[in-house]
């Protein structure tokens, strides 16, 4: 009983620092993130709110865009050493 109360304290202790961290494995290396799991639920709502925006900002544009009707398309062709290359771009008078 001696030795049981001193491992049940170390591993409560132990498991409450785990969960307050995540470990990454990617491209860069190993990397240990140690913001609580609020925190990062904040973060990734930041960054939906950023992606709205900006998907509703590109929607805006392309109605905008598309609403002309003085538009047309330009493809221009250049030839180059690797071939030719072909770009269109969209025109609004």
């Amino acid at each position: 009983m001696k030795r049981l109360v001193p491992a049940l304290l170390v591993a409560l202790l132990m498991s409450g620092g785990a969960y307050a961290q995540s470990i990454n494995v990617g491209p860069g290396g190993v990397s240990v993130d140690t913001r609580s799991p609020r925190e990062r639920a904040i973060d990734r709502e930041i960054r939906e709110e950023r992606r709205d925006r900006y998907d509703r900002h590109r929607e805006r544009e392309w109605r905008r865009a598309n609403s002309r009707r003085d538009c047309r398309t330009v493809t221009t062709e250049r030839e180059t050493p690797r071939g030719v290359v072909r770009r269109t771009t969209r025109v609004c008078d």
